[in-house]
């Protein structure tokens, strides 16, 4: 089968394209990018006055399954990831149980081969049961298909176990995915510690609590020369720390939400649990630094975190609502309206951080539009604006902290494998 989407602006970083072209799919791969092409085939796409991008590939995703699929699914989440003009994402181990073994990670797959409306890559456990002490088999998980390890929800203190971590890791060649916090310092807090805090009285999770950890764990992958990656970078002092590191030439990457460089603690005073997130909303002045970490490069990678949550878990007493915001549909319009429209990032910019980066990050043969490659493709109507509404949410799990925000961005198609698994239809 083949399809031609014309007269585009495509926006293709790893091989320097910027510019209106035609691209013919082929089967599940892209077969010629050119700037014109015969549009005999079966399907023709006219993208006039819109970006075709690689396929957006999210690297931290908390699908829920097995365990807790009240909240999500393989399947529902996959579905929202296609209408964030999402073609692939890296499924975090923080289910229930844990993706700590091989008999799991074997039932996760069939789930994925059944299920699925984008391709789901798998973040093993580090730990058994995510519990810091004991490690997982790495080289099992590795050979079962486990692309990256994590124990995102919780950091591992032992500093031991973290060096033998990194060492194995590297032996097998898998990504560690730092979830940077030092419990004893954010002390079961629940919003940034400063002035916000105390206005609201409630208990604060200090930056120190990140950062310090952050700090930690890039010694230990400068000792091992392992690669590392940190999630969810929320402050001022974790950027300069992983600036400094990669400096000095320490494989570290990073990550932040768009929530990181949108909101701020400011936007809990009426306390909407659905901005109740770890790590916390933080100042303005931690806002500013994210953005000059994307600008400058030192953040690589925008992930959305999706977290979903029951409503029955956040629309109760803030002290008693789970941590977390949804973000698969919202991840790119986000990104567009606070960081394309503001002029931090050109286009090209975006979709290394959303595309080219997290695929060079796990090692995937993705975040590119050459030929040859898998035709994972989004289309995109740049200035199109909308307004999100919890009604809209394709997720199972409705929290989203950008309910009520006017956002520019409508993802118009998304292709993953030569096969639309979204078209807007308004």
């Amino acid at each position: 089968m083949k399809l031609v989407i014309k007269n585009g602006h495509v926006v293709d970083p790893a091989n320097k394209i910027d510019e209106v072209m035609d691209i013919l799919v082929e089967g599940e791969k892209i077969s010629k990018v050119a700037k014109v092409i015969d549009p005999k085939a079966e399907t023709v796409i006219d993208a006039s006055g819109k970006i075709i991008i690689p396929g957006i590939i999210d690297m931290h995703v908390h699908l829920r399954e097995p365990g807790r699929e009240d909240k999500e699914t393989i399947a529902s989440g996959t579905k929202a990831a296609a209408i964030g003009g999402i073609t692939s994402v890296l499924a975090m181990p923080n289910t229930l149980p844990s993706l700590d073994s091989i008999e799991i990670i074997k039932a996760l797959k069939e789930i994925i081969k059944n299920t699925a409306n984008v391709d789901v890559f798998i973040c093993g456990a580090i730990t058994i049961g995510r519990a810091g002490r004991e490690l997982v088999n790495i080289a099992g998980l590795k050979k079962e298909g486990v692309i990256a390890i994590s124990d995102d929800g919780a950091s591992i203190d032992r500093g031991e176990i973290m060096l033998k971590a990194l060492e194995k890791a590297k032996k097998e060649k898998v990504l560690v995915i730092c979830h940077s916090e030092d419990k004893s310092l954010s002390n079961n807090g629940m919003v940034n510690l400063g002035f916000t805090s105390t206005r609201l009285g409630l208990r604060g999770i200090s930056k120190e609590s990140e950062y310090k950890r952050v700090s930690r764990d890039i010694k230990l992958a400068e000792e091992t020369g392992a690669d590392i990656h940190i999630a969810h970078v929320s402050t001022s002092e974790s950027v300069e720390i992983i600036r400094k590191a990669k400096k000095i030439g320490v494989k570290v990457t990073c990550e932040t939400a768009p929530h990181y460089f949108t909101l701020n603690e400011e936007d809990l005073l009426d306390y909407n649990t659905n901005m109740k997130i770890n790590p916390p909303l933080r100042s303005k002045e931690d806002i500013a630094a994210i953005k000059q970490g994307l600008e400058d490069g030192t953040i690589d990678i925008i992930a959305s975190d999706h977290a979903p949550h029951t409503e029955n878990e956040k629309d109760i007493e803030f002290d008693h609502a789970e941590f977390g915001t949804t973000g698969l549909e919202t991840e790119l319009s986000v990104s567009i309206t606070e960081l394309i429209v503001s002029g931090i990032l050109t286009w090209s910019e975006l979709v290394k951080k959303i595309s080219l980066n997290p695929a060079k990050a796990l090692g995937i043969d993705k975040g590119t539009l050459a030929a040859g490659k898998d035709a994972d493709i989004a289309i995109i109507s740049p200035d199109k604006e909308w307004l999100v509404k919890k009604q809209d949410f394709v997720s199972r799990s409705k929290n989203s902290a950008f309910i009520g925000r006017k956002l520019k961005g409508v993802v118009e198609y998304t292709i993953r494998k030569g096969n639309v698994v979204y078209k807007n239809t308004p």
